[in-house]
Order: structure tokens, then sequence, then C-alpha cells
């Protein structure tokens, strides 16, 4: 048999199983009772606070989250850890709430104010600092899988997806209520489409992976492959659930039909990629003029390379590469979408994703689990599609994107959510540790106008975030839970790539606190910058004060990390990341040894110590330790003394 004749035979089996699967058309799906149970798609609750009679634990319970944590220490027989010393605890709160350390001053006043608020005074002080929108606009980032450029061969860049930066950490720092933020990047086009902050939030929909290949092309698959990065997010980053499973077929473990997946899809039937111009009708004239000149050469210029191989083909190429440089760059533009009502995709129902497959076409519906059964199909003239399904998500009786975002906050502040699979609450997540406290995050949130920072707040002045790293005095508690799930004391964490080269550049007396505007591009090894496939793309930002900029301002390229942060577990910008790896290895240790950053910053550093002490080496030291640790030197005493 013949390849040929193998695809033929192929294809015939699988459109008849496709047509079997489908007989009848895309039914409007039933959930047994047994679905509808799961913890996930229950109403949330209204939980009793927890009661305590013994002066001690009534003490403890500063707030109804340590009444949740300390009812379920008692529970298994275990005592809280004691509170961690002050000086512990701000460097806690400060790397917590904005990724730096405290400066030695800060330290100081905060170890000299002896007064009860003293510590919810430093709270408030950096939840008002436009450093915390930098630390948690960085989260939000993660788990959208935000980048720079497209991925995939090409991995072209993206000029303007900075500014869908710069409005996550903007509405952080506002403290914009979260189903604004949310139906804002779902649906700003459509909202307010003459609003430039409303576009700039919109972009959310293309911050996906995008396939830009040469040669014949499948529009029907390439087109197929935007809206499956469009529908996957809105699983992970809101509902918490892996709705993508369901793209090939019904979901092997959770109630999610095939059929919903595409009903899902179907909201972004209507969306496609839309860069708003900032530049005059002038200047984009004069642009187009200029390009037009450039890319005339260009051409002739690889003209000139048919037939060439070798390095004769690769030098004229590098000769390519540097002429495509010097063309004029992109006029600026917001990064964007819009829904054009003549490019209505039609959406079938694709048996394993396959858009050769076609089974019945779908309208718009929400997914079903958390529908009554038999709930219809949207009217297919809805105006604003997305902005539906906005309302849809945020509605306050939708159980799952509150519970998603509190068990996100709580996560970051903890090191492990209440759920510890934060993008999926399905059954093959794990179960809430503490269920009760989770509903009553959530409803919280809801109640204080979809806030963070008062549900920051909370968590911060609660004596459960308050506890110290080292057990308390009680025997079992590790061998019953030595995951600390149960919160019996304050889990150590080790600090991302990006708050240790902050921290670096900081403690050096090098952090440049500049805010927004383009990305910053860095200093790389040659060698890496020649597996690239444009080399010519990476042009490292020219005034060289701005690469000592924080992390979250580094440009984000889809298919390269940096590798200061690549070995200390920088995530993966293909999809979503639900939270950060902290893995072991010898890498870490000889990049912080003799890798460049870390030897730049070393000299930073002892410039640094000279030039505020002179040359006083305690001095020197005393401060050092101040700088790097927040405390002072210890002396080591031998056992004879």
């Amino acid at each position: 048999m013949t390849y040929n004749q193998w695809k033929v035979l192929r294809h015939i089996l699988v459109t008849a199983v496709v047509t079997a699967s489908f007989l009848g058309g895309a039914e409007l799906e039933k959930y047994t009772p047994a679905e509808r149970r799961h913890w996930a798609f229950q109403k949330r609750t209204i939980p009793d606070i927890p009661a305590f009679t013994a002066p001690a634990d009534k003490a403890w319970v500063q707030s109804p989250i340590d009444a949740f944590i300390l009812a379920r220490l008692r529970k298994e027989g275990l005592n809280p850890a004691p509170r961690a010393n002050k000086a512990t605890l701000l460097r806690r709160v400060y790397f917590d709430l904005t990724g730096l350390p405290p400066t030695p001053a800060q330290m100081a006043k905060f170890l000299a104010d002896k007064s009860p608020t003293a510590y919810a005074k430093v709270v408030d002080e950096l939840l008002a600092s436009s450093a915390y929108g930098e630390r948690w606009g960085q989260h939000w980032l993660d788990v959208v899988r935000f980048a720079e450029s497209d991925g995939f061969e090409y991995d072209t860049h993206r000029p303007d997806a900075w500014r869908y930066r710069d409005y996550v950490i903007h509405s952080f720092n506002s403290d914009k209520p979260y189903d604004e933020f949310i139906r804002e990047q779902l649906a700003g086009d459509e909202i307010n489409p003459k609003n430039e902050v409303m576009r700039i939030a919109s972009g959310f929909q293309r911050l996906g992976a995008l396939r830009k290949n040469g040669g014949n092309q499948d529009i029907a698959f390439n087109r197929n492959e935007e809206m499956v990065e469009m529908t996957n997010v809105i699983g992970s980053a809101f509902l918490g659930v892996t709705l993508g499973c369901a793209r090939c077929h019904d979901h092997k473990f959770d109630p999610i039909r095939h059929t919903d997946y595409y009903r899902m899809q179907a909201f972004f039937a209507a969306t496609h990629e839309n860069d708003v111009p900032l530049a005059s009708t002038a200047e984009q004239a004069a642009w187009k003029e200029k390009n037009d000149v450039a890319q005339k050469e260009i051409k002739a210029f690889r003209a000139t390379m048919k037939g060439l191989t070798g390095e004769a083909l690769a030098e004229m190429e590098k000769k390519a590469a540097e002429m495509e440089a010097k063309a004029p760059p992109p006029l600026p533009a917001i990064f964007s979408v819009a829904d054009d009502a003549e490019k209505v995709t039609p959406v079938y129902v694709l048996a394993r994703g396959d858009t050769q497959n076609r089974g019945p076409q779908v309208g718009m519906r929400p997914l079903g689990i958390l529908l009554p059964d038999g709930a219809p199909e949207l009217p297919k003239d809805i105006k604003t599609p997305r902005a539906e399904l906005a309302n849809w998500i945020l509605d306050t009786q939708n159980p799952l994107p509150s519970r998603v975002i509190a068990n996100r906050i709580w996560q970051n502040h903890f090191g492990r959510g209440i759920v510890a699979t934060p993008n999926d609450f399905g059954r093959m997540g794990t179960r809430p540790s503490h269920p009760e406290l989770l509903d009553y995050l959530a409803n919280q949130f809801i109640q204080g106008g979809w806030k963070f920072k008062p549900l920051h707040r909370m968590i911060l002045l609660s004596s459960t975030y308050q506890q110290s790293s080292q057990p308390p005095a009680q025997a079992g508690a590790v061998e019953k839970d030595p995951d600390n799930t149960l919160l019996w004391k304050f889990s150590r964490r080790r600090l991302e790539g990006e708050e240790i080269r902050d921290a670096a550049l900081a403690i050096a007396g090098k952090l440049n606190p500049k805010q927004g505007g383009p990305s910053v591009i860095i200093p790389i090894d040659p060698d890496l910058l020649n597996v690239m496939y444009k080399p010519t793309q990476w042009a490292v930002t020219a005034d060289p004060l701005e690469h000592n900029r924080r992390s979250v301002y580094l440009f984000a390229k889809r298919n390269f990390k940096l590798p200061f942060m690549d070995v200390f577990d920088a995530p993966d910008r293909q999809i979503s990341c639900a939270r950060r790896e902290s893995s072991t290895h010898p890498p870490q240790a000889l990049e912080l040894l003799n890798g460049d950053m870390a030897n730049t910053m070393a000299d930073a550093l002892a410039e640094r110590l000279v030039r505020e002490t002179g040359r006083d080496k305690a001095k020197q030291i005393d401060l050092a330790y101040q700088l790097g640790t927040g405390r002072a030197p210890t002396r080591k005493r031998s056992r004879s003394h």
C-alpha cells in the first residue's frame, strides 16, 4: 500500500467515525447529578466562622482567616508557630508585595516603631507603592502567558505588546476591580472602541503564540489555531478548568463536552487582530514611502542570492538581515482586536480538533455544566459576543471565577494555593485544603467590590501570615503534614529570578526606578544571539542605564529565556503558568558565583560600600549585611568560648 492510498483509507475511516459520532447533530447535553456534585461547580457557601473559648486561641485569632486555619489545626492536634521576628516579617512582606528588599533605613524605622500599628502601616505603604503593581502584575502576566513575540519558527517581535504589560501594572496599582479588569480584557474594544485603554486591554486576545509560515497556507487551520488560543486561556486563567482538553473529544475527567468547547469558541468567531495606528495620516504616508523604498531594495538584493549555497549564502543572508534591520521601524500602534461582522468564522465541532473533520455547526453558549439542562445557545445576532461572555463569567452566581482569583492571591502570599492546582479545579486537580476558607475569601472579594488590596490586607494582617517559618515546639507536625498544607508555620520560599535580579540591582545601588514604556533588550552572549532565527531582531537598547530597570520591563521573547531567568525557573511563555516551579541544581550556584550579572553587581556593591563607608572594613561589612540580609553580622564563637 502506498502512502497516498493509506491517507485515503484513513480519511474514509475517520469520516465514518465522525459521522457516526455526530448523528443527530449537536444536541444540548444533560449532566448527571454525580457530574454536578463536584465541589468546584457547587454554589459558594456562606460558612460559619469558627469560634474559640481558650484565651490563647482567642488571642491568636486576629481575623476570620485565622479562625478557619486554627480550627483545622486543632482538629489535627497541631499548634501554630510563634510570630516571626520583626526583621523577618518586614523582609517577607517587602518581597511579597514589591519584589524588592527593604533598605537599611526602612528596616531601622520599622524596628524603632514600637506602636501596635507599626506593621499595619508598612502594609498600607507597600500596597500604595508603585512597586506593588510591578510585582503583582508579573503574577498576572504569568497566568496569561504574556510575551512580546509570536513564537514558532520565526518568533517575530510584537513591538507594541508592552502597552498591555503597562496596562496590567497600572490596573494593580490603581486597585482596579477585578470584574472591570476582566471585562476590559475580554471585550474592551466592544465596550468602548474609542477608548485607548480599552483597546490596549483587549490585546489580551492576542497574547497567544501565532504561527506565520511562508508558502501555501491552510487558512482554516490557521484561523482555528487563533481561536483555540483565545478559547483555552478562558478556561485556565478565569475559570480554573482545563477547557482545552475538550478540543478533540469530551473531557476525560470533567463534565465538559466536546461541543461545550466549540460553543465557547464561537464567542470569538468575529474577533480578528487589529493594530490601531497612533501616528497621524501624514506620518503614516511618510513611513510608507520610506518603507516601500527599503523593501524594494531588500527584494532586489535577495534576488541576487538565488543559486548561492554554503558560506556564500550565509554571508549574503547576513547582509540581507542587516538591510532589514535598517528598514524603518513600525510606527506606534495599539496591539488589539476588533469584531468584523463581514468575517465571522463558522464554528463547527471538529473531531480530534481537525479542521478537515467537521461535525455540526454550533453557536455561542457558556459551559453547560454551569447552566440548567437544555439551556439554549445564544442568538446569532448578538453585537458584542465577548461582552456577553464576560457578563456570564463575572456573574456573582458563577462559582468559579471568584474562587479562582481568591486562590491565586492566597497562593502568591503563601507559596501554595488552598487549591494547589490553581488552573485546574476539576477532578484531576487537588481538592481545597480549607474549602470553607476559600468560599469565605471569594465572598469577601466580591462583597469588597472585587478589589485586590482589601483582600491582601486581610491576609497580611492575619496571625497565619505572620507566623515564623521555624516549626512550633510540638511533636508530630512534620509527620502529620510534611508539606505544611495546614499552615502550622510559614513556609519558606526561594526568590524568583526577577526578585533575585531586582534585589541585586537594588543592593548594588544600580536599580533604575523608571516605570513603563517600551521593553528593554539587554546584551546577551553572541553564541546565544546566533541561534536566533533573526539575530538582528535582538536590537540591544542603546542607553545602558535602561539595562538596569526592573525585570518586568525586560523584553519577553517567547522562544528565548534570558540565561539568568532560565536558571531560576522562568516560566514557559507558550502556555499559562499557574505556579512558578522552584528547582535546585548546580547551574544556579554557578550563575551566582561567576555569572556576568553577579560579577557586575558584585563590583558595583564593592564600589557602593567604599563610597558610603570609606575604607573602614568593619563598617563595610556591617553595611553589606544590612543591605543583603536586613540584619547586622553576628560573630561566630567557638565552643571553647
